[in-house]
């Protein structure tokens, strides 16, 4: 009889995996965000320019930079006084100022475009923002001048031009100065002592008065500056009547601190109109820039040396109608 073979029989035992924990899902997450992060840092590579990056740069070292606490209160850029102002609370600054004076132009701009007043002066009132702020120039037509020849005596469309402009600009605070500028043709020697220097600091302190009684505020005047045929407005001719001008710069905040120190000015608060002391300084300013200038300028000299005489647009008082 044959042998049987065993019956062998198996049992599987099926055993759980041990509990891992989620620790892998942490580790995905954070390569994830890594990888997006880089994406991102190589996508701001390529679309910015250098300026925009140095900025995002800042901002990451300090967020908080333009913000200063004082007292357990945080003071805007409003409250901190310019000499208090790190670099970048200066720029923030400089940017308020010049989105005001960029308001402002366009402001005068919109008037001189609606009022059949100025309308008719337009090409005569040319509006610029440079590094100082806004510069308003009145400027002379050979038809059309907005001074006496040879003389401060305001014309009644100079008069229309400045009363008109004051209120806009006096609602800024910003401070203003006011240059006065002539031809190259120099003044006659029938009056001694008197030149077109003298001639140009009389012309914008003309121009002062006739904005205050517009409604400027007299301590918004920070300075008055005679400058003859120093800077000409059209340089290729100093017989220009165009050259014969008045310049009113609504200052930022920047150029008016340079010139209060430059005027020997060490007071850290700049801003404050009402302030007594200030508004003394600018009455001050204003006499000591309108004192008699009695020297002659190579520059006149050698724009008169050039130019022959002219009948119709000289400032002399002799060819002055009667």
């Amino acid at each position: 009889m044959a042998e049987q073979q065993p019956i062998i029989i198996k049992k599987i035992v099926k055993k759980s995996h041990a509990h891992h924990g989620g620790a892998w899902k942490l580790a995905y997450a954070d390569f994830v965000t890594a990888m997006m992060a880089f994406f991102l840092l190589m996508w701001l590579l390529g679309a910015t320019n250098e300026k925009t990056r140095k900025g995002i740069a800042e901002y990451f070292q300090d967020p908080y930079k333009a913000s200063m606490i004082d007292k357990g209160q945080i003071a805007t850029i409003d409250e901190i006084k310019p000499t208090e102002m790190d670099p970048q609370a200066e720029k923030i600054q400089a940017m308020k100022d010049l989105k005001q004076l960029e308001d402002l132009k366009e402001k005068i701009q919109e008037m001189i475009n609606e009022n059949p007043e100025l309308s008719e002066f337009k090409e005569q009132i040319k509006l610029e923002i440079t590094q100082e702020g806004l510069r308003i120039q009145i400027i002379d037509n050979k038809n059309m001048p907005m001074f006496k020849l040879a003389s401060s005596e305001t014309e009644p469309e100079i008069r229309v031009i400045l009363r008109a402009l004051a209120p806009d600009i006096n609602k800024l605070p910003n401070r203003i100065t006011i240059n006065g500028h002539t031809d190259g043709r120099p003044y006659p020697p029938n009056r001694k002592g008197y030149s077109n220097w003298e001639l140009s600091s009389d012309r914008a302190n003309a121009a002062r008065h006739e904005l205050n009684i517009g409604g400027l505020e007299e301590g918004k005047v920070l300075r008055i500056t005679g400058l003859a045929a120093s800077v000409a407005y059209n340089p290729e001719d100093f017989n220009d009547p165009m050259n014969r001008r008045i310049s009113i710069i609504v200052m930022n905040k920047k150029t008016e601190k340079a010139v209060l120190e430059s005027a020997g000015n060490n007071s850290k608060d700049t801003d404050s109109i009402s302030d007594q002391k200030v508004s003394d300084q600018a009455t001050e300013t204003v006499k000591d820039s309108v004192a008699p200038i009695t020297a002659t300028t190579p520059l006149e000299q050698s724009a008169a040396s050039k130019v022959k005489p002219s009948t119709s647009t000289s400032e002399t008082p002799a060819e002055q109608p009667k």
